[in-house]
């Protein structure tokens, strides 16, 4: 079956090529029916695809065939991080490009306007119908991780003192403009939110019926301030595909599952990035920019990891007295550098879960776990060193060592993630190579410690 889906993947991506190929024909051939009529044929976000992926030349015509109301459908499915907008909306008179941004829903165009340089920014607003205008105005004002900077004001409210029948008639009217119809909210005289129903329910229930009878009172909400990731935390706990945002009681707007979607794809970037220690959320193509991004982690590391060389040359005569112990400082420190990265991704998934548990437990399952995995590396490693040297305190010695290491290795990637999550600080920003780097100092010293009191009290002797 997985196959069939994958040859059925490759013919449609073969057909939406060989269709690209006869629509920039069409558009150089000046063919606009022609264009227009295949153009149609596919869906918007391929359109989108389509359209950007075009010379700026090409662009132009396209431009001049279609209306501003048309190609606000294909920028609503462009991604701003995909494509440089200032450069595309430049390539369309100031007027069409106000109309179309004014066509777009709120959300999306919101989302395109705030790059904008605030020169280019008066000029489009001074160029929409003032109501647009004064909407994305009310929207800029919002902080880019919020609610309100997600939420879309193209949603259907219809009065509870309407019957079945009556919402119907008002829900086809409005449909066309609404952004999903999957859920309709429910207002009173004032315009205060008191319930919503399903487009289910509406066509289910008899047309006599009152809407304030059928409709649920139970309401999900999240304010205009609320932090966009605990919004997405909250839609997927509930399944829903939108949900209300409320200011006073009053609905300002509603967020929808398809901006969800790319909060938790943002959200996951910015943790894997700081989890990494380098912004993988922006790329960069050039090469000095990137690197001067990802150097300042580095350097820091450099100067953490300096501790770990400041220890083990405070401990050369111990390695020069015994050389073998060098064999094996890498392998502890390899190591307890995994355990610490493995817990620290565990802790910061279990606080992105927002798991209700003590400190004090968390660390004690950790610990009990440090315990379980340090033993049975020490005992692995013991055995090891025992047939591979045939050195019995050896491989105590440095089996210890190892099983030490990695409790405390274990603690640490745990304990750090939890401590910065109580402050008010990101988890996540107790990264990976930091966890590691750090480990890589605390194993070293019990290396060196635990060789030590081996070499002073069995021998030496």
């Amino acid at each position: 079956m997985k196959e069939t889906l994958q040859e059925l993947t490759e013919e449609m991506r073969d057909e939406l090529s060989e269709q690209a190929h006869y629509l920039v024909q069409y558009i150089e051939n000046n063919d606009k029916n022609a264009f227009l009529n295949g153009f149609d044929e596919l869906h918007t976000f391929d359109q989108a695809v389509f359209y950007v992926s075009l010379t700026a030349q090409l662009r132009h015509q396209i431009i001049d065939w279609l209306k501003p109301v048309e190609l606000a459908d294909i920028f609503d499915e462009i991604d701003p991080e995909d494509v440089d907008f200032n450069d595309l909306l430049s390539e369309m008179s100031p007027h069409y490009a106000a109309e179309m941004l004014a066509e777009m829903y709120t959300d999306n165009a919101v989302d395109l306007m705030s790059d904008l340089d605030g020169k280019q920014l008066a000029l489009y607003l001074s160029l929409m119908p003032p109501k647009s205008a004064e909407e994305i105005k009310r929207f800029l004002k919002y902080d880019d991780d919020t609610a309100g900077a997600l939420m879309s004001t193209e949603f259907i409210a219809i009065n509870q003192q309407l019957s079945i029948g009556q919402a119907m008639v008002e829900v086809k009217q409005a449909a066309q403009e609404a952004e999903q119809i999957n859920y309709i909210y429910i207002l009173d005289d004032n315009g205060v939110l008191v319930g919503v129903i399903s487009l289910k329910s509406l066509i289910v229930w008899p047309d006599a019926a009152k809407v304030a009878e059928v409709m649920d009172t139970n309401l999900i909400t999240v304010s205009p301030t609320d932090d966009q990731e605990e919004v997405a935390k909250i839609m997927a706990d509930y399944n829903f595909v939108a949900i209300p945002v409320v200011a006073e009681q009053k609905m300002v707007g509603m967020i929808t599952v398809d901006d969800i979607v790319d909060v938790i794809d943002e959200e996951a970037a910015e943790d894997y990035s700081r989890l990494a220690g380098v912004d993988v959320v922006t790329l960069e193509d050039n090469p000095i920019k990137s690197a001067m991004k990802r150097l300042p982690w580095l350097i820091g590391l450099i100067f953490l990891g300096m501790g770990t060389a400041s220890v083990i040359d405070g401990y050369n005569y111990l390695v020069a007295e015994t050389s073998i112990l060098a064999v094996f400082i890498s392998l502890i420190t390899g190591t307890a550098g995994n355990a610490g990265t493995q817990s620290l991704a565990v802790a910061v998934r279990r606080i992105a879960l927002q798991e209700k548990k003590s400190i004090f437990k968390s660390l004690l399952i950790e610990i009990l776990i440090g315990v379980m995995i340090g033993v049975l590396a020490g005992v692995t490693i013991f055995l090891v060193i025992l047939i591979w040297k045939n050195n019995l305190l050896l491989g105590i010695a440095v089996g210890l060592a190892m099983s030490v290491a990695i409790l405390v290795a274990n603690v640490a990637g745990a304990f750090i993630p939890l401590l910065m999550d109580k402050v008010g600080v990101d988890p996540a920003v107790a990264s990976g190579p930091f966890i590691s780097t750090l480990s890589d100092l605390t194993s070293v010293i019990i290396y060196f410690n635990v060789a030590k009191t081996f070499i002073d009290h069995f021998m030496m002797r």
